[in-house]
């Protein structure tokens, strides 16, 4: 009999990571969702990040996302470091360019893993890194009328 540890479902996919995506558009949770659906997963953590209304004490009007050409490819490199971390089923990351306003979704990404705990994990080690290492840019407008521009994410 079989442990558990060697059923082929709690072992990482061959190809986990289904969407990586920079996108011009508003950004979609059921998209997202839907591409990191694996009957072998029993945990999925979704992440999303939202333009808030205020960073720093000041007051945020709006903002715009700006990116090197290279940013897909580094998002596709931080989510292979991901997935070869961790066992994970199914993997999808998307990130806006352009302007947002408040409310705005920003970013999303999401892991699917056989269990819970590596999905938390998993999905937080990818935000991460990809707010740490992929070449996207934030302007801040602030309603006083300065400015500032953020590092990556």
């Amino acid at each position: 009999m079989a442990t558990t540890n060697e059923h082929p479902g709690e072992q990482a996919a061959q190809d986990p990571i289904k969407l990586i995506g920079i996108r011009d558009s508003a950004l979609s949770l059921d998209e997202v969702f839907r591409a990191v659906g694996d009957d072998a997963a029993g945990g999925t953590a979704l992440f999303v990040g939202t333009v808030r209304n205020h960073d720093g004490g000041a007051d945020v009007e709006a903002l715009g996302y700006s990116c090197h050409p290279s940013a897909e490819a580094e998002m596709r490199r931080v989510a292979e470091k991901v997935a070869a971390e961790f066992p994970v089923r199914a993997l999808a990351a998307v990130h806006r360019v352009g302007d947002l306003r408040v409310g705005d979704l920003a970013v999303v990404v999401a892991v699917s893993c056989p269990h819970r705990g590596e999905a938390f994990e998993a999905c937080r080690k990818l935000i991460d890194d990809l707010k740490h290492e992929v070449p996207i840019w934030k302007h801040q407008r602030f309603s006083d009328g300065t400015e500032e521009w953020v590092g990556a994410c």
